[in-house]
């Protein structure tokens, strides 16, 4: 057995009235019931329970092991710094992996939501073992110390911290609605426009008789920059020159998120250009939100002669993500040519009417970036209050 010395918690001295506690004193685990299945064996048993592992849940099987509210941990493949909730609260049927501990606690004893909330505010890792994939074993699990207030202030924590969780979970329902909302109109205005009563088949699709397609490798209507990586040697931590984007992971925000700087760029993007993962991923977009050096990586596109409505090409090319992919050459390394991008083809419709298009899109993408920042918001608030309340800083009245 173990022994964590009471320093490793988040604080040194334990608040008046309050006790430190090792976890097995108060809580109930159900690892021996735990059953795993594969990948195979549940694509031959699809329903509506969920089959959950160490994050969350994976898969909605056909049966249920367990029933009622239990907190899962992550054995193994999960977070387990401060605030990074290396567990989570199921309630109802379920089915669970071999990947997550499956605890409760005891009657009277305390309640699993202020538990969930204590764990996931905890630094974990002095109780994990493991260096590539880190592990939390049961044996360690046992020996983790936490502060344990009464029952009535337990509650109490729980419920202040329960109505921040309620009010993240409506601003996440606001941005699922919105982002399905968005989905559906970059259906119809992207391909039926705006007010369009004639249409045409075409090699694209259905789309208004009025609108004419192009390709992006039209010199007259596109520029467009394929990135070719500098000398390693050129490379740099230090914010010296210009900021350098492989592609790869740097994509799947609003902007791409650079973690390199280049003193001698060949090749350079400008500002509001248009950026397109080329190589592993191959499709996704981005907007440039400043000057940067692209590798390989990466094609920049940038609109000619004010033909093309920038933020309209943008929503166009994200709403077709799926025909780069389709372009892309290689088994296990996939990646696109210049050839495949210059022949990708793209709807012309008159600039007014994508402008139009674009203001509607960009209306509903301004309301997802509030949602999102309220959530940040949320979530810097909930912060704040776990490490007031969780280690008893502030002390509330019950």
């Amino acid at each position: 057995m173990i022994e964590i010395s009471v320093k490793q918690n988040p604080i040194d001295k334990k608040p008046k009235g309050w006790e430190i506690v090792k976890l097995e004193e108060f809580i109930d685990i159900y690892d021996k019931e735990r059953i795993p299945l594969s990948e195979m064996e549940r694509a031959k048993r699809k329903g509506v329970y969920p089959y959950c592992g160490a994050n969350g849940v994976l898969d909605y099987i056909d049966d249920y092991i367990f029933e009622g509210e239990f907190i899962l941990l992550a054995e193994d493949g999960g977070s387990y710094g401060k605030f990074e909730n290396s567990c989570y609260l199921i309630n109802g049927k379920f089915w669970v992996n071999n990947h997550a501990h499956i605890i409760k606690v005891k009657k009277n004893k305390s309640t699993n939501r202020f538990l969930l909330y204590m764990l996931n505010f905890l630094d974990l890792r002095p109780y994990v073992v493991g260096s590539t994939r880190v592990k939390l074993n049961q044996e360690y699990l046992r020996q983790i110390n936490v502060f344990y207030p009464p029952f009535p202030e337990q509650q109490k924590i729980a419920e202040i911290l329960g109505t921040v969780d309620e009010a993240i979970e409506k601003v996440d329902k606001a941005i699922e609605k919105t982002e399905r909302l968005k989905k559906g109109l970059m259906r119809e205005l992207l391909t039926k426009g705006i007010g369009h009563k004639e249409f045409k088949d075409t090699e694209i699709s259905r789309i208004p008789k009025e609108w004419d397609i192009v390709r992006l490798g039209n010199q007259k209507l596109f520029k467009i920059i394929m990135g070719s990586s500098p000398p390693s040697s050129t490379y740099n931590a230090k914010k010296i020159g210009i900021p350098f984007l492989q592609g790869n992971a740097e994509f799947g925000s609003i902007y791409p998120s650079p973690i390199k700087y280049c003193s001698s760029p060949q090749k350079i993007t400008d500002k509001g250009n248009i950026l397109i993962s080329v190589r592993a991923p191959v499709g996704d977009i981005n907007l440039a939100d400043q000057e940067y050096c692209i590798g390989r990586g990466v094609a920049s596109i940038q609109p000619k002669n004010n033909f093309f409505n920038l933020n309209f090409l943008f929503y166009f090319l994200k709403f077709n993500k799926r025909c780069f992919e389709k372009a892309s050459l290689g088994s296990t390394f996939k990646a696109i040519r210049r050839e495949e991008v210059d022949n990708f083809k793209v709807t012309k419709p008159n600039i007014s009417e994508q402008q139009k298009i674009a203001e509607i899109l960009s209306t509903v993408d301004e309301k997802i970036n509030v949602e999102k920042k309220r959530k940040e918001k949320l979530g810097r608030i909930k912060r704040g209050l776990m490490q007031d309340l969780l280690t008893g800083k502030k002390r509330v009245k019950v």
